[in-house]
């Protein structure tokens, strides 16, 4: 933990003017430095505006000292704070960052809901240029598409909540440089030094040895971010129109009349409609029956996600299990 004189009014923190159309909102506060950094930024330049959601996971003993210094960090800035609990034990075969990922965003959605009378709709989160970083080297390292690639945005929606990420351009060694020049402490979570999880590992072995190589890498691979997450727009917005062509369910001889590529981007954006999935050999194979589908004997059955694509006379018809 950082050293704790008494905090100073005027420490030089990133810029927040992002937030300056908001009305009253939420700060996610974990107690490491980049959202105490973020909670203390906040309130300061608007007091009585800012409110905290603490979510505790529960999955290791410095939990309570997590939630005892948020406690007393909203207590110092007069910053009202709600704990939430949450069970973010992960089932097998799941990631445990992605159970406790999905657990902290429905704690934190749960949380707006059930306080303040329900008015507080936006969110701030202190993921900054490292973080974003970590994401598109994760992203790459699975051979993900434009999706993954595109990696955090600064603004999302998502249970009902809008998300505010005004840090994504800014390194974290910046935010506690200047939690330091305010004399304002944070804890340290110990799991961030395992390099048993991925992120951590790239952040310990990788991320030095790029800096060393590509001084300016936080800003060229945001860069990259911002461009893939632009594709990624169109290909929605082509998607769209190319539903509205093959209708939904999706007819046979319609797919049959475009591009691979754009039967491909479609049928992605059918399977989400339909909560489901595919991976990229499902949807490559889903391909190749589609354009062998040329007489009314031709059956379709292809295991997707957790159900199956079948053909239904002219059309595909999603069944999830």
């Amino acid at each position: 933990m950082a050293a704790s004189p008494t905090p100073k009014l005027n420490a030089n923190f990133p810029t927040l003017d992002a937030f300056q159309h908001l009305g009253p909102f939420a700060v996610a506060l974990s107690g490491g430095a980049d959202s105490t950094a973020l909670l203390f930024a906040c309130a300061k330049r608007w007091p009585g505006r800012v409110h905290a959601v603490h979510v505790h996971h529960g999955l290791q003993a410095a939990a309570d000292g997590f939630e005892a210094h948020c406690v007393a960090l909203c207590e110092g800035l007069h910053v009202p704070l709600v704990v939430q609990r949450v069970n973010a034990a992960h089932a097998v075969g799941e990631s445990p960052e992605d159970a406790a990922r999905q657990a902290r965003y429905r704690a934190l959605a749960e949380a707006l809901k059930n306080n303040w009378g329900g008015q507080i709709k936006d969110m701030a989160l202190a993921q900054h240029a490292d973080d974003q970083v970590e994401t598109l080297l994760l992203a790459l390292s699975r051979g993900a598409g434009l999706p993954g690639l595109a990696c955090m945005p600064a603004v999302a929606e998502r249970h009902g909540v809008t998300y505010h990420r005004p840090w994504l351009d800014v390194p974290g060694e910046a935010l506690r440089e200047a939690l330091r020049a305010a004399g304002q402490a944070w804890v340290e979570d110990p799991t961030n030094t395992d390099t048993r999880y991925t992120r951590n590992r790239i952040r310990a072995e990788l991320l030095p040895v790029i800096e060393q190589a590509f001084p300016a890498f936080r800003q060229t691979f945001a860069r990259s971010a911002s461009h893939a997450a632009q594709a990624q727009t169109l290909l929605q917005e082509v998607a769209e129109q190319d539903l509205q062509i093959v209708g939904n369910p999706p007819a046979i001889k319609a797919l049959q009349q475009l591009s691979e590529a754009r039967q491909s981007n479609v049928l992605r954006l059918w399977l989400a409609l339909e909560h489901s999935q595919a991976s990229a050999a499902q949807l490559q194979a889903l391909l190749v029956q589609v354009k062998a589908c040329t007489t009314r004997g031709h059956n379709i059955d292809i295991k997707v996600g957790r159900g199956f694509v079948r053909r239904d006379r002219a059309v595909l018809r999603c069944y999830n299990l």
